[in-house]
């Protein structure tokens, strides 16, 4: 098998002659282990996209408070400012366009990410290229997320049970943006596309499962229905506990689930996804095995959570994401427990 077959064949259930394995990019690992991680990522390659060429990144000298202390506020495109306390992080809203509601019904959308037809081209030319050596998964399409980077959350939340006129508004205008990202995703031939919204906590959802199936399930659907209509695959990341919703996923599209799974009993999860259809990213508990784990629990964690999953005979994959704070002996260990299910 290729990478590209490999991917295809986990994602439909097959045995697989290696397990799949998928990084993330994400540059604060690149910061804080710099070649050395991009040395170890070269030489147990992925099956997904390759990010191994990435900048090792640096931040800007007037980034830092009185105190030494890295502190920047950016304002992005949709008019929202973030707040970063940690480098190359996601960082977190300070400022809302539309924290005042009567502003959305005037709220004017940026441009879609390739509005151009030399970002079209561009975006074709990536996808061929990724294409020639792995399984091209794009995009981030997101709904919740985006609201609530719009409006602050407890806000949002009280806007979706009182069904204002506002909030379906905002929603129904990020569904016609997300439906152009997908459109040209789909042009460029992509495999799969990437959804993204976190509906959970540690132990149960944000919102009610009946309330979520109201709001979101219909505007997930119509968003879903041209890639499915395109034979293409469908990944959504929630983290937290979604346990109640992860049938309707299935229900209307989802191929592959990656989700937060230290909210979940693994056995369960395992056989819940297998039932329904679901594949599933394999991604160690970053938040505390990865980062206050030895190497030997690390390998112990892949081993159980592999087992679980029965990689080998698909339905999962491996996910690998370095965050701050990563030993890198626990990162190394992560990558040789994998490289057992890739000979």
């Amino acid at each position: 098998m290729n990478s590209r077959e490999r991917v295809f064949a986990a994602l439909q259930f097959t045995p697989v002659d290696k397990a799949p394995l998928e990084y993330h990019p994400c540059r604060r690992g690149l910061f804080e282990h710099g070649e050395a991680l991009r040395q170890l990522f070269q030489q147990n390659p992925g099956d997904f996209e390759d990010f191994t060429d990435l900048p090792i990144p640096v931040p800007p000298k007037d980034a830092f408070d009185a105190d030494g202390r890295y502190h920047e506020i950016k304002q992005d495109v949709w008019g929202t400012k973030w707040e970063y306390r940690i480098f190359a992080m996601t960082g977190h809203p300070c400022e809302y366009p539309l924290a005042d509601e009567s502003k959305i019904a005037g709220y004017q959308l940026p441009a879609n990410t390739f509005s151009t037809p030399a970002q079209k081209q561009e975006l074709a030319e990536h996808v061929a290229k990724v294409k020639e050596y792995g399984y091209c998964k794009m995009g981030w399409i997101s709904i919740f997320e985006r609201m609530h980077a719009l409006r602050q959350f407890e806000d949002i939340l009280m806007d979706l049970y009182d069904d204002s006129t506002e909030i379906n508004l905002l929603a129904d205008r990020l569904v016609e943006f997300q439906a152009r990202e997908i459109a040209d995703y789909l042009e460029a031939g992509v495999d799969g596309i990437q959804f993204g919204d976190d509906f959970g906590t540690t132990t149960s959802m944000l919102l009610s499962p009946e309330r979520w199936r109201e709001f979101f399930k219909p505007r997930y659907r119509q968003l879903m229905a041209p890639i499915k209509a395109a034979g293409k695959q469908i990944f959504f990341h929630t983290c937290g506990c979604s346990r109640e919703i992860l049938p309707d996923l299935k229900e209307i599209g989802v191929d592959a689930i990656w989700p937060q799974q230290t909210a979940y009993d693994t056995q369960d999860l395992a056989a819940l996804t297998k039932e329904l259809g679901l594949a599933t990213a394999i991604h160690i508990d970053r938040a505390g095995v990865m980062t206050s784990g030895t190497p030997e629990e690390v390998e112990r964690e892949v081993h159980r959570t592999a087992k679980a999953f029965d990689i080998m005979n698909g339905g999962s994959w491996f996910y690998v994401e370095t965050d701050n704070g990563f030993p890198f002996e626990n990162i190394r260990a992560l990558l040789r427990a994998i490289s057992e299910y890739r000979k």
